[in-house]
């Protein structure tokens, strides 16, 4: 059996059942915990930590990517970023949440569409 929304083989008696699909364990987990790039507890807490020199965030891997072709680039869209780190957008949509966060990153409108740049 394959998944509605990711496409990949789902092992016997591990499908789940959403809005009428049939969808793997990890859609499923981010179906019903979507991230949230807008938090302002979390951005709280994220700076609170920074702060006091408790805990310092380490970044992961794709978080590192993107803030430096955020500072190559200057800015881009979510596409662009998916296409230069050649992942799907939902893939890193956590990771982008966890920047904003920290205030590492944001979003402006230029030209009539969103651009992920630089704090």
């Amino acid at each position: 059996m394959k998944c509605d929304r990711c496409e990949a083989v789902i092992p016997e008696n591990d499908e789940r059942e959403f809005n009428g699909q049939t969808i793997c364990e990890d859609c499923y987990m981010t179906v019903l915990s979507p991230a949230k790039a807008c938090d302002p507890w979390a951005a709280y807490c994220a700076k609170s930590f920074s702060e006091k020199g408790e805990s310092r965030p380490d970044l992961t891997e794709v978080q590192a990517k993107i803030l430096q072709i955020l500072k190559q680039t200057g800015g881009v869209d979510q596409q662009e970023l998916a296409k230069r780190l050649e992942l799907p957008v939902e893939d890193f949509e956590r990771d982008l949440a966890a920047l904003r966060h920290m205030e590492k990153l944001r979003a402006e409108m230029r030209d009539g569409r969103k651009v992920i740049c630089l704090w």
